[in-house]
């Protein structure tokens, strides 16, 4: 690094003083902005981004978009380090043809996504929510619910979370068909999982859960054909992408009675605010078990990514590679 200290800015809240410390000791000047309750460096105007950055080296950041214009207001920032594991808010060729690093923090947070996703399932199927619900309300009665045990469940998409939950899944015996563009088949029978085609998947799961990335290609996968498809009575679990699922054609198949409910810790309303009544709508649900896309947000998991991030804004900053599994576009060999 120069003898001037780089300046590394964090957009995120609950950044650990280990990972802190770490970047103090490898020669950082550590700034971690103050956002107003509520906000989130998502919520931040580019302009507003412009003056925290100004100057910086190096930024953490969680879910702000990182525009060709933002990098091009920003001369001196070498890298910038998702905390987290999705890219689709960052301009990758941008960041290529100005000559920057753009890293995630890959297997940082897999535990405690696929933690979160099965919670959901399980809370799904012994309908938790409305029992609390009606107990509070004074009724003790018993509602039935169903078991996750030797159920069929359906995983799109088999990356690190996918895989995590596959893991857990083994011990509640469970069957599992996968739908992924890049079937491992040493993998499948390692673990006991069946490849199929999406339409087969949804015609056979008991639950669904997503697990894939959001692009072009894959924005609404899940919409009202899709769901059509489901069994009656089937879950849908959604803690990887708003825009995977789409929430309108979701709202109506649980207002019909198709499904028996959803887990959705992501909502299409995060970046079209027009699925804002939509989100209120399926919130109301009572088979809909809903969280502010915290999939990856225990203690544990936060600390581990914090870490991966801080480990490849030092990387980039000393002239070094990260960790390859985390640089999903480096400009200084692209460009």
């Amino acid at each position: 690094m120069s003898s001037s200290p780089p300046r590394v800015v964090i957009t995120q809240r609950f950044f650990d003083d280990r990972s802190l410390d770490f970047l103090r000791a490898n020669g950082c000047e550590v700034e971690v902005a103050e956002l107003a309750p509520g906000r989130a460096d998502g919520d931040l105007s580019p302009a507003e981004l412009e003056g925290l950055l100004a100057g910086a080296a190096g930024w953490i950041v969680g879910h702000a978009r990182v525009t060709r214009e933002l990098l091009q207001a920003l001369p001196d920032l070498k890298v910038i380090s998702r905390r987290g594991v999705g890219y689709e808010r960052v301009d990758l060729e941008a960041a290529r043809d100005l000559g920057r690093v753009v890293a995630i923090a890959a297997g940082g947070n897999d535990a405690s996504v696929a933690d979160h996703a099965l919670g959901m399932m399980l809370a799904l199927a012994r309908r938790l929510r409305e029992s609390q619900a009606d107990m509070q309300a004074g009724k003790w009665a018993i509602l039935m619910g169903s078991d996750l045990y030797q159920k069929t469940v359906g995983v799109i998409g088999l990356g690190r979370i996918g895989r995590s939950l596959v893991r857990r899944l083994s011990g509640f015996d469970a069957k599992v068909l996968v739908h992924t563009s890049r079937p491992d088949l040493a993998y499948a029978e390692a673990n006991g999982v069946t490849y199929v085609d999406l339409p087969d998947l949804l015609a056979r799961s008991d639950y669904v859960s997503v697990h894939a990335p959001l692009t072009a290609q894959t924005r609404f996968l899940i919409d009202a054909a899709a769901i059509a498809r489901m069994k009656p009575g089937a879950f849908l679990i959604n803690t990887a992408r708003g825009g995977l699922v789409q929430d309108a054609d979701l709202l109506a198949a649980l207002k019909e009675g198709h499904l028996g409910g959803a887990g959705l810790d992501v909502f299409v309303s995060e970046s079209d605010a027009s699925f804002a009544e939509v989100t209120r709508q399926l919130l109301a649900l009572p088979n809909v078990v809903a969280t502010p896309h915290a999939g990856a947000s225990s203690r544990e998991g936060l600390d581990r990514t914090n870490m991966i991030a801080s480990q490849s804004v030092v990387a980039v900053l000393r002239g070094e590679n990260p960790a390859s599994e985390c640089v999903v576009a480096d400009g200084r060999r692209d460009g």
